[in-house]
């Protein structure tokens, strides 16, 4: 094939699901010209998902994507309740809550919302397509790729049944664990999912979804509640209990048991026997002889199949200048809501690489693109054998069968509660556990001796001397306008300490090689009383902590819960004294310094890195 015959591009991204999205947004917003690969005509209606943690919603906010989190997209989950015990009943007393309403977590976002994933990839679609750098095929389907020098080229037939070729400098597989990148490309080189954990897990469970319609008396005048003078949303409610609903869209999910046959299972009738017991109340609860099933006819069965739940990861992520990430990489079972964030992470942390790597030219010092694409996913690997661990720990949790172990479980639960720190941590969930630092491998772009590796907290601030008004501090640090692909963050105790910070930064500028554009730092003040009046310094690019009172009252609040156990000085307690920072796009901490001398170091070195 002739170069000639081909169009050229830096990425080509197969699969436009969450995770392909996602890297589409953040390349965009990097300038990084791309083509995406999508075999499906429109967005799947679908909702496959419909949980996302914290760290997704700041990688939603990252692509240019807030306002309709809280409006189209979802809403917040609130209190996760597990309920224990063989009778089939939603609203029993929970063994344990978690609130994940709260904002405790170091990403200045709630816990979790229940999302609709079609509306979730109907905006990241419009976040990558509002980009001049993206190229969006769509009814389109890869039918081969072949890795040459230093390009990849790739054919594929569009919409029109025309066969295209395109030559490309990477190209990204982020079309699921049965898609064409892994199956036809890789899996011949010898990369394979393998068990990504040592607590083995590979079960089928059924998977169902109901869209739930509310009966009224014109329609069901038989029904008995209405005597009691119960409402048509008051019978939906005691049916099905808030804590159970996403959008009055239901979503059940029970395991196959061994001896069954789990495209069996979730045929009407087996879903009748296993689940509608459920949405059936014994008529003693409301006075009356007979029981109370809620309307079948009001229910419409939006999703019903079986999915092989699994706890897998692929040998390699990479070879040569092809990548899996996602599904394509990794599969998750389903009891943390972790599988879209997880692509999620892989696609931020994955676009600035490329961007860097799309920039270099074949003799520069990082023409070893395959030391930059191992160190990537050796990081992800660390992540996800995290999440993987939590998830699975979930799903035994609540999956419990034994009554040994559910005694124990459900009394120490009980005498765990007796324990002010404990109880907390039960009732905050794991917030924590996200902001684990990476342990440090050679080769890692970040330097663990001054906290490289972690990831930065985000507060609400507010510029000095400007206007009341508030931000996410990823907002102002990564905002579209900034030039380089690190950014520093000069987090200072007082602004009497800028004009320090700035004669030190003016020092370095021509260290950083324009690598880290000196117009682009952000300086924070860690005080929540600054008096704007009394400055007579120049405050352009220097913000002070908000409060949480002025984060309530501000747009970034609305449709979500007030900041409850908010830390506005989680930053300055996790940097520990540190004053400069270096930041990756993916908000991981290169480096966290104290003075100038270090500063100048870790320059040279990130600078070094980044192939100036």
């Amino acid at each position: 094939m002739a170069d000639t015959d081909c169009e050229t591009t830096d990425v080509v991204i197969c699969g436009c699901g969450p995770t392909g999205a996602m890297l589409s947004a953040y390349l965009g917003r990097m300038s990084i010209p791309h083509v995406v690969i999508e075999k499906e005509p429109e967005i799947t209606t679908d909702p496959r998902g419909i949980a996302l943690d914290e760290d997704g919603i700041r990688a939603l906010q990252g692509a240019g994507i807030y306002d309709p989190i809280y409006s189209d997209i979802g809403t917040c989950m609130g209190k996760f309740k597990f309920i224990g015990g063989k009778e089939k009943v939603l609203d029993r007393k929970a063994f344990l809550e978690m609130d994940y309403s709260t904002t405790e977590g170091g990403t200045g976002h709630v816990g979790f919302i229940c999302h609709k994933q079609p509306v979730l990839e109907k905006y990241l679609r419009n976040a990558m397509t509002s980009s001049s750098f993206c190229q969006l095929q769509i009814n389109a389907t890869m039918i081969d790729i072949r890795e040459e020098g230093d390009h990849v080229y790739s054919q594929y037939r569009d919409a029109q049944g025309k066969i295209r070729n395109v030559k490309s400098r990477f190209l990204v597989g982020a079309d699921g664990k049965t898609g064409f990148t892994r199956k036809n490309f890789m899996e011949p080189l010898g990369i394979r999912m393998e068990p990504a954990h040592q607590s083995f897990y590979d079960e089928t469970w059924v998977a169902l979804n109901w869209e739930i319609l509310l009966p009224r008396e014109k329609t069901h005048p038989d029904f008995p509640l209405w005597k009691l003078g119960y409402k048509p949303q008051e019978v939906y409610d005691i049916f099905f209990p808030r804590e159970f609903q996403v959008h009055l869209l239901w979503r059940f999910e029970f395991v196959v048991l061994p001896g069954e046959d789990g495209q069996e299972m979730s045929n009407p009738e087996n879903i009748e026997k296993v689940v509608y017991p459920y949405i059936t109340h014994p008529g003693s609860k409301y006075g009356l002889m007979q029981d109370i099933a809620y309307p079948h006819d009001c229910i419409r069965v939006l999703r019903s199949r079986p999915f092989r739940f699994a706890a897998r990861s692929c040998n390699r992520w990479s070879h040569g200048r092809v990548i899996l990430c996602g599904d394509a990489a990794h599969v998750f079972p389903p009891f943390g809501g972790q599988g879209i964030a997880s692509g999620f992470r892989d696609a931020t942390s994955l676009a600035w690489r490329l961007a860097l790597l799309c920039r270099q030219g074949p003799s520069t010092k990082l023409s070893n693109h395959e030391e930059v694409l191992s160190a990537w996913y050796i990081e992800r690997k660390q992540q996800l054998e995290r999440s993987l661990s939590s998830t699975i720990e979930n799903g035994q949790f609540v999956t419990e069968g034994n009554p040994l172990k559910i005694f124990l479980r459900d009394w120490s639960l009980y005498f765990m509660h007796f324990i002010p720190s404990w109880a907390r941590d039960l009732r905050l969930g794991r917030r924590k556990e996200g902001m684990v630092p990476y342990q440090y491998f050679p080769g890692l772009p970040f330097d663990p001796a001054y906290k490289g590796g972690t990831i930065l907290r985000q507060v609400y601030c507010k510029p000095i001397g400007k206007s009341d008004d508030v931000f996410f501090s990823d907002d102002i640090i990564f905002g579209k306008e900034k030039k380089g692909l690190f950014q520093l963050l000069v987090y200072l105790n007082d602004v009497n300490e800028v004009n320090v910070a700035r004669e030190v930064l003016s020092r370095i500028e021509e260290t950083s090689k324009g690598e880290i554009p000196y117009a682009d730092v952000t300086y924070l003040v860690g005080r929540l009383d600054m008096e704007a009046e009394s400055l007579t310094l120049d405050v352009s690019s220097v913000y002070c902590l908000a409060t949480t009172e002025e984060f309530a009252v501000s747009p970034l609040c609305r449709g979500r819960p007030v900041p409850e156990y908010y830390d506005p000085h989680q930053l300055a307690k996790a940097l520990g004294g540190s004053k400069f920072v270096l930041v990756r796009p993916d908000r991981i901490v290169y480096a966290a310094c104290d003075d100038a001398s270090q500063l100048e170091k870790e320059v040279i070195e990130a600078v070094a890195y980044l192939g100036a």
